[in-house]
This record gives structure tokens, sequence and C-alpha cells, in this order.
């Protein structure tokens, strides 16, 4: 998939501003992910995604660390200065273009490497409910704050 499509998918599933922003939340969330698998399994996925988002993969962090869900959306959080809660809608929107971007081998390995509580991330987009609470959310969305308080 080229970097335009990429992008144009994560910015119309995040609902995101534009393609910067799509791509910024597509690097952190990659690069949470390359913290959470081993290099070799980060540097076969990176092969399979367009430059410059490939360079989010393949940077030296040694063994993979071992942490859940709430960790994995908090760590997203930090790296776009976004809610835990936006953290989440962000993540799938960048997933499940990834579900779509790279060969299914691929895919299932990540899996199994990530919680399990964390596979409806690759799903593709929210129910319809959902999507109205992010819209209203958006509205609001403040990439400063990095809690879910008021």
């Amino acid at each position: 998939m080229r970097l335009d499509e990429f992008l144009t998918r994560v910015r119309d599933r995040g609902e995101f501003h534009g393609d910067d922003e799509a791509e910024q939340v597509a690097t952190a969330v990659l690069w949470v992910i390359a913290s959470r698998i081993p290099p070799q399994e980060a540097a076969g996925l990176a092969r399979e995604l367009p430059a410059p988002l490939d360079d989010a993969l393949c940077m030296e962090r040694g063994r993979p660390e071992t942490f859940g869900r709430a960790e994995f959306l908090r760590r997203v959080a930090q790296q776009t200065g976004a809610r835990p809660r936006t953290a989440e809608w962000d993540a799938g929107a960048v997933l499940s273009t990834l579900a779509e971007a790279v060969p299914r081998e691929h895919v299932d390995r990540l899996l199994a490497r990530l919680p399990a509580d964390c596979a409806d991330l690759f799903g593709g987009p929210a129910p319809a409910g959902e999507r109205t609470e992010r819209r209203t959310e958006k509205g609001h969305r403040d990439r400063g704050d990095t809690h879910d308080g008021p």
C-alpha cells in the first residue's frame, strides 16, 4: 500500500484533520508496537510499509517489553499528546489500516505478540454509537491533555 493510501485510510477512520495528523498518529502507534515485538519481527513488518512509516519500526530498542492494553494505550497517548480514550480510537484507526496493508501472516504474528484484548483494535471502524461519541470528543481534542479528567 502506498503512503498516501495508508494515510488516507488512517485519516478517514480516525477522523483526523489531515495527512500530517494521520502520519503523526500512525508513527506513534508503530513506535509503541516496535517496543513490544522482537526487532526482527519489527524489521519484517517495516519492509511491508511505505517510508517514512517503516522508520518507526526500525529503531533499536533492545529486548521487547511486556505490557498490556492499558499500558499500550497509555504509551500511544503519551506519544501523541492525546487522552487515553482518544489513543484507543487512534490505535484502532492505525491498526485496522495496518491489517489491510500488510500480508496476513504479519498481522497474525503481531496479534500473537500483543495482549489478546488488543485484537479488537485491528478490526476496522468503530460501531456507529462510538463514532458519534468520537465526533463530540474530537471538537475538544486537546493533544496536550494526557488524562481523561474534566
